[in-house]
């Protein structure tokens, strides 16, 4: 899987929705996860994930910092919200407007869908899908994430 070029980090930066994920311990559970993105000034980036968990009838929140793993053109990152481990972040697609973003991790067994809005045609959620499915993902294995 090759993460987009071409890529501007300023434009990525702001708030996602997630609308589907490969379910992971770290998430288990949350609804109307979002994240958002701001640029430092040296280029890394200040990541903040939060999410409902209806269960506890709590808000989580974890904050991390990510670093792009070589030109801030290529949206290959290393993401970090435990200390010194990092795990990767690949954008592998998004679209010309900046609205849907496809994301694998360092392998297969981590992907989300974004988008800015919280909802979008479910034509397009079905062709996002198809697109991760060819690179690789198993759909048996995504979730939709209630927003």
């Amino acid at each position: 899987m090759k993460p987009v070029t071409a890529f501007d980090a300023k434009r990525y930066m702001g708030t996602w929705y997630e609308l589907a994920r490969i379910d992971h311990r770290f998430e288990k559970g949350l609804t109307q996860v979002s994240a958002n993105y701001s640029l430092n000034e040296d280029g890394s980036v200040v990541v903040a994930n939060r999410g409902y968990n209806a269960e506890k009838k709590e808000w989580r929140q974890a904050d991390g910092k990510a670093r792009f793993l070589g030109a801030t053109d290529v949206a290959a990152l290393k993401v970090s919200f435990f200390g010194p481990f990092y795990a990767g972040y690949n954008v592998v697609s998004l679209d010309d407007d900046y609205q849907t973003s496809l994301v694998i991790g360092d392998s297969l067994d981590y992907f989300w869908l974004l988008s800015r809005s919280k909802t979008i045609p479910e034509a397009k959620f079905k062709q996002l899908l198809e697109k991760a499915q060819g690179f690789g993902v198993d759909l048996s294995r995504v979730i939709v994430v209630a927003q």
